[in-house]
């Protein structure tokens, strides 16, 4: 039998009188370190539903669901699969959309579906294609950021025009029917029809 080299009897010895590293969690809170990357929270008020997250997500972990019919963005995040990057974080345009935080044991569940979350944001759609624009936080984000300059563009002058009433909604609010015509520019359209009016009739 050989003997136990002075090192290893030193650690055992050790760790015999120093109490455990582990946490007490659950039946303590555990408080993390400072900069832990938890779980990424989501502050609705400053989300716009751009999907930048869900493009920058390596693990796929944000998915983005489009109803056309009802005019609805649905976002869902499985922090099942979060592997807690920050990636979200660091893309987000608004920069306070997503922020980690230092949640991340609680995330512990015996049900997978208890840990996915789902927003819901208003579309933007194309009255004559039924292409998707984006949602109508995003654009009004957008013209915050813009200021003056987004008066520029007719898309965004029907937008903004539910929120400054500057003509009745019956005045904007225009049918288009056989195809774009030059008063269909002052309808809300996505680029790619808007451009096609302006080939056409300018």
């Amino acid at each position: 039998m050989k003997y136990p080299k002075i090192r290893e009897l030193k650690e055992a010895v050790v760790s015999l009188v120093t109490p455990a590293f582990t946490t007490k969690f659950p039946h303590k809170p555990h408080t993390p370190y400072e900069n832990f990357r938890g779980k990424p929270e989501v502050d609705d008020k400053y989300c716009v539903g751009c999907e930048t997250c869900a493009n920058v997500c390596p693990p796929n972990a944000i998915t983005i669901r489009d109803d056309r019919n009802n005019g609805k963005r649905f976002i869902t995040r499985d922090y099942g699969k979060c592997i807690f990057c920050g990636m979200c974080q660091q893309h987000c345009i608004t920069g306070k959309g997503v922020v980690l935080s230092d949640k991340i044991f609680d995330l512990t569940v015996f049900e997978r579906e208890k840990i996915i979350e789902e927003q819901e944001k208003e579309l933007v759609v194309c009255k004559h294609c039924q292409a998707i624009i984006t949602t109508k936080e995003h654009i009004n984000y957008l013209h915050k950021k813009l200021g003056a300059k987004a008066f520029a563009s007719i898309l965004n002058l029907n937008l903004l025009n539910e929120k400054l009433q500057l003509a009745p909604k019956e005045d904007t609010d225009l049918e288009i029917k056989d195809g774009l015509k030059r008063k269909d520019m002052f309808n809300i359209i996505c680029p790619n029809c808007m451009r096609s009016v302006l080939i056409k009739y300018i």
